[in-house]
């Protein structure tokens, strides 16, 4: 059962994307592979995903009485698929500077999301080309884009042990666009936007690994903490009604700062060798989505008015524009088997419990079960070129507005159900040892 350690690595090696398709915005899963690598190692690599979501609107759901009548029309109306198709890099460094101490580098990009609801939402033609999610021409989208550079040190203090830790720079970026009768009447958003500029903060990641390279054994920790970017949104309205319908207000006038804190996390990964030149892996992450939620400026005070109105004073505390109930635990397991010297692959098995259901419209699935597949040629003991494919399984979900943790309103604010949704992704990763 005895295993070279670069053997196993390469073997590991197969699997490019880890997250991919997780609850809430989680994306890249934030491993730290490359970094326990041995040696000297360099690698660069990137994952593609293409979702399949669409629904149709929840049984029995009845727009604000603010909403024309002709809204009866939206009952049992199909949604169109929302998740639009999108790519993530990432790339590591790590030097063995000595026996005892490692330097390392990774860029990745944790969060992210690209959901837009096309017209196709409407299902009537009395509706005069508004629907669900959408206003004539304009579509309810949302796109956030993170970027994180972790600089991380190891110490060594024997063959079997590994302690390390460093900080972590992240940006933030996104905007947000809010259409169709979901936003609209009491809740009064139906026209609303947001843009979060490029913002940087910085936190920190701490772990522990320990190895047996005889039985190619090796289990791995690591924490990272929560970020928070504190920032200004530009955030707007478009009239929809009045003397000069289509006019776009400026919300805040640059004043007003909004928190938007990304979680903290825990990464738990296994491996031992089972047979000669056959391992065995796990991956457990914890990410604390239950805190999580972005409220801005003056998109809270316009919420604390309608939760004021929707509840007759009776709850003033508003609502997010987005947050999730329950923190996510996603698992996969695998076996990982070196068939030459030149070829190696592996099978895997994934599952995530999502973050809560009912879901934010800007995500609806409630986590997922995967199947996935590696392969890895490495023309030279030195470097690889690994591929894989993964495909999900998402389970059913039910969309709400933001309106949905108003006391009373939440069955009103459930708008759409989702179900029999899947997605595919596709990773590509080279690796270079020297």
């Amino acid at each position: 059962m005895k295993l070279k350690a670069l053997s196993t690595a390469m073997i590991l090696a197969t699997v490019p994307m880890t997250g991919a398709f997780a609850a809430a915005i989680d994306r890249s899963g934030q491993s730290m592979a490359a970094f326990l690598q041995p040696g000297n190692y360099f690698e660069a690599g990137i994952s593609v995903l293409d979702p399949n979501v669409s629904g149709k609107v929840k049984n029995g759901y009845t727009p604000s009485a603010a909403v024309p009548p002709a809204a009866v029309g939206l009952q049992n109306t199909s949604l169109d698929d929302m998740a639009g198709d999108y790519y993530f890099p990432s790339a590591a460094l790590k030097l063995q500077l000595n026996d005892n101490f490692s330097f390392g580098l990774i860029y990745d990009q944790p969060f992210g999301a690209d959901v837009t609801y096309s017209t196709g939402d409407t299902g009537s033609a009395a509706l005069g080309g508004a629907g669900l999610f959408h206003d004539g021409n304009e579509s309810t989208s949302a796109e956030v884009d993170t970027q994180n550079i972790s600089v991380i040190l190891g110490f060594q203090p024997t063959e079997n042990w590994n302690f390390y830790g460093g900080g972590v720079y992240q940006t933030v970026k996104g905007n947000v666009q809010l259409r169709g009768y979901a936003y609209s009447g009491t809740n009064n958003f139906g026209g609303y936007n947001a843009n979060i500029g490029e913002d940087s903060a910085v936190g920190w990641l701490a772990g522990f690994a320990y190895q047996i390279p005889e039985i190619a054994l090796k289990a791995s920790v690591t924490y990272r903490s929560e970020i928070k970017h504190e920032l200004t949104v530009d955030e707007s309205s478009i009239a929809a009604l009045g003397t000069n319908p289509g006019t776009v207000i400026n919300m805040n006038n640059g004043l007003g700062e909004t928190e938007i804190t990304t979680p903290q996390s825990i990464n738990l990964d296994l491996q031992t060798g089972i047979m000669a030149n056959t391992v065995a892996f796990a991956n457990v992450r914890w990410v604390n989505w239950k805190d999580f939620s972005i409220r801005p400026y003056a998109f809270g005070k316009g919420a604390e008015a309608a939760s004021t109105a929707l509840t007759g004073g009776a709850y003033t505390k508003g609502f997010n524009l987005v947050d999730y109930s329950d923190d996510q635990i996603s698992a996969t397991v695998g076996v990982g088997r070196k068939f030459s010297e030149q070829w190696a692959g592996n099978v895997s098995v994934g599952y995530d419990t999502g973050a809560g259901n009912p879901v934010s419209t800007f995500g609806p699935t409630e986590g997922y079960w995967n199947v996935g597949l590696g392969l890895q040629f490495s023309p030279a003991p030195n470097y690889f070129i690994a591929g894989g494919v993964k495909y999900f399984m998402l389970g059913d979900a039910t969309a709400h507005s933001g309106a949905y943790s108003v006391p009373g309103n939440a069955q009103n604010a459930q708008v759409a159900e989702f179900e029999d949704n899947d997605a595919w992704a596709y990773g590509l990763k080279i690796g270079y040892r020297f």
